[in-house]
């Protein structure tokens, strides 16, 4: 997949607590010492422990390289704070990498196996649908088997492509994304694929989710990803069909010394070119995110959070009043 400029837009007039329910954050005074508020934007910062141990996450992309660009480096944190990850990939990337289409496709389902080992995903789902036609699948099967998957492996948080992102262009990202947004609303419900329950399993509500997008996007949430950005650097590595990392910089350096040029940030050796061409070329997007924030590296999404908790009773035992 040809990789174009990122795009970092916040939409204008996008407030805390704006759009669909479940979507705005609270003021800082009541937020968790991780997060605090800068220009109508959450800022996540990294919590030391294990706050999240017994939680899962479900890192779903269409393609190899989508997560080690967008959000690779939040799912290392959330990891790193005791959550459980797993990868679903939908595509099988036919239409990309070195080779022919079979060699193309093989060398993708290895790299998506090394991201994942590279993040401490315990395991990859590939569903294998063709690359740039998931607009001919039909949806109701794509949401079956995100559904069953998200039961089975009873997922709390998503990242994925913002369903709502603009102008994007490419029908594998916003066929993934808007089967993911239904399929986290009817894991919860219990009528939808009762076999389901007949196997052991149980409706199950997503109650994060973590969208990004290439282009413009209601941005609500930042996080600060310095801590990670060298392990994101390795995941990027890994992630060589796709032709935004691999050996960029050392090809890069070797041109330059034929023209008996150099650049600094390349260093004296190939390693070291290729890991400074990833964090100042294929990552300069969220350096310039961080910049914005007062961060040194940071990513971006459309946060939703849990729905806030309906206590009937505490309104009953505040408002109520004698019967005459």
């Amino acid at each position: 997949m040809e990789r174009r400029e990122f795009i970092s837009s916040v939409m204008a007039g996008a407030a805390l607590g704006n759009g669909r329910p479940g979507q705005g954050e609270t003021g800082a005074q009541s937020l968790p010492t991780d997060l605090t508020v800068g220009n109508n934007i959450i800022i996540e910062r990294q919590v030391a422990g294990k706050p999240h141990a017994g939680k899962v996450l479900a890192a779903i992309q269409p393609h190899a390289d989508d997560l080690p660009c967008y959000a690779a480096g939040t799912i290392l944190k959330l990891l790193d704070e005791g959550y459980t990850g797993y990868m679903i990939r939908t595509t099988n990337d036919d239409m990309t990498g070195p080779g022919t289409i079979g060699e193309g496709t093989l060398a993708n389902e290895r790299d998506t196996q090394e991201v994942a080992r590279g993040m401490g995903l315990k395991k990859v789902y590939d569903l294998n649908y063709n690359n740039h036609r998931m607009d001919q699948v039909n949806p109701v099967e794509i949401r079956a088997r995100l559904i069953f998957l998200i039961r089975l492996l009873k997922v709390d948080t998503v990242f994925c492509y913002d369903p709502w992102g603009h102008y994007e262009e490419n029908p594998d990202h916003y066929v993934t994304a808007s089967a993911v947004e239904a399929s986290c609303w009817m894991a919860a419900m219990g009528k939808d694929y009762p076999e389901h329950f007949d196997a052991g399993l149980k409706p199950h509500f997503v109650s994060e989710k973590y969208y990004f997008a290439r282009g413009p996007q209601l941005v609500n949430r930042v996080v600060d990803i310095g801590p990670f950005i060298d392990k994101k650097v390795d995941v990027n590595l890994a992630n060589k069909a796709q032709g935004t990392a691999g050996d960029n910089g050392a090809r890069l350096r070797a041109s330059l010394a034929a023209r008996n040029l150099r650049l600094p940030i390349l260093g004296n050796d190939d390693e070291t070119a290729d890991r400074q061409y990833i964090k100042e070329f294929v990552l300069a997007q969220d350096r310039d995110v961080g910049r914005r924030y007062g961060l040194e590296y940071a990513e971006q999404f459309h946060y939703i959070g849990p729905l806030p908790a309906v206590v009937p009773e505490d309104y009953v035992k505040q408002h109520a009043v004698p019967l005459r």
